[in-house]
C-alpha cells in the first residue's frame, strides 16, 4: 500500500500554489516534464479563453501542485513511477488494476495535501 506524502525527506519545500512556483519547483524535481507543463498551460489558457472561465487554469494548477508533491518526495516518487510502470506492463487485466488502484490512491493523497 502507499504512503502519505509528507514532508519527510524532501528534496524541496512545497512550492507555493502559482504557475511560476510550480514551474520552478518541477524544474528541480522533475526536469523533463517542464516541456508538457508548458504545454497544459497553453491548452488551460486556452481553455479557460474559450470558456471564459479560470476554472482549466485552476485544474492545471491542482494538477502540476499534486505532481509536484508527489515528485518533491522521492520514496514516493519511487512508489509512484514504480506502480505506473507495472499497471503498464501488466500480465494481466487483475494485476494490472492493482497497480493503477495504487497510482491512484498516491495521486489522491497527493493530490489532498496540496488541494484542500
Amino acid at each position: 500500500m502507499s504512503q502519505p506524502v509528507s514532508d519527510v525527506a524532501a528534496l524541496i519545500p512545497r512550492p507555493e500554489k502559482s504557475p511560476a512556483a510550480l514551474k520552478a519547483a518541477l524544474a528541480v524535481v522533475a526536469s523533463a516534464r517542464l516541456p508538457e507543463m508548458v504545454e497544459g498551460q497553453t491548452r488551460a489558457m486556452a481553455a479557460a479563453i474559450e470558456a471564459g472561465s479560470v476554472n482549466p487554469i485552476r485544474a492545471f494548477v491542482a494538477h502540476w501542485a499534486t505532481v509536484v508533491e508527489i515528485e518533491r518526495v522521492p520514496a514516493t516518487a519511487r512508489a509512484y513511477h514504480r506502480a505506473n510502470y507495472l499497471a503498464n506492463h501488466a500480465a494481466t487485466v487483475e494485476e494490472c488494476r492493482r497497480h493503477a488502484g495504487e497510482v491512484a490512491t498516491i495521486y489522491r493523497s497527493a493530490f489532498g495535501a496540496v488541494n484542500e
